[in-house]
């Protein structure tokens, strides 16, 4: 493969959309996230609302069945009653993942990316956390809300992201840090150099076999 792909799972409020998005401008690749949930809608012709219903969250009917589920691969044909299906949406996402890592360079956020490429050699994991009350000033500033709010939000959708996790993984732990090449620490290294630092890992993993 002449291309890499980069997948970056984060704590909320840890500024790793940030990363990533200031981590394509600096390689001069494009970061999908919610660009993603578009393209999965054009693919199979479903309502763009049903990926976003399910992206990153569980039906709350579902949290009982985490780990009596294992999702297959296969994504079934539009007649079919299971087509829109949340585990069949995920299907359809994941196969645009693999079609990305197969054809370009690009920045990955979020999807479960670094699970669905676990068996792709052009990929680098990066998980981006920090420290509650980073997270929570980050999330103050930004959305404009309360501490309070904060601590809200911060605790709901961690939650959702490791149910969602979980789920579509048969059970692996979204902060499990084998899961991943690195760990970053974005309040401690500071989000710009988090972008520097994936950089440099980038040159050590792949060496000339691909141009940054």
């Amino acid at each position: 493969m002449d291309n890499y792909v980069i997948t970056i799972a984060r704590g909320f409020g840890s500024g790793g959309k940030e990363i990533a998005t200031k981590l394509g401008e600096r390689l001069g690749i494009p970061m999908y996230e919610r660009q993603l949930l578009v393209l999965a809608s054009d693919k199979s012709g479903i309502d763009e609302s049903l990926f976003v219903e399910t992206d990153e969250k569980l039906r709350s009917n579902k949290l009982a069945k985490l780990l009596k589920r294992i999702p297959t691969e296969n994504v079934v044909e539009p007649h079919e009653k299971a087509f829109i299906s949340d585990t069949n949406l995920f299907n359809i996402q994941a196969q645009i993942i693999k079609e990305l890592a197969k054809t370009q360079s690009c920045i990955i956020v979020g999807k479960c990316a670094d699970y669905v490429l676990k068996d792709f050699d052009n990929v680098i994991s990066i998980y981006i956390e920090a420290p509650r009350a980073a997270c929570v000033k980050s999330i103050m500033s930004k959305m404009y809300i309360s501490e309070e709010k904060a601590h809200q939000l911060i605790k709901k959708t961690d939650k959702y992201r490791a149910d969602y996790y979980k789920f579509y993984t048969g059970g692996n732990y979204w902060t499990n840090p084998v899961n991943y090449d690195m760990t970053l620490n974005s309040d401690r290294v500071g989000r710009d150099k988090c972008v520097d630092v994936i950089v440099d890992y980038i040159r050590t993993k792949f060496g000339d076999k691909f141009t940054v």
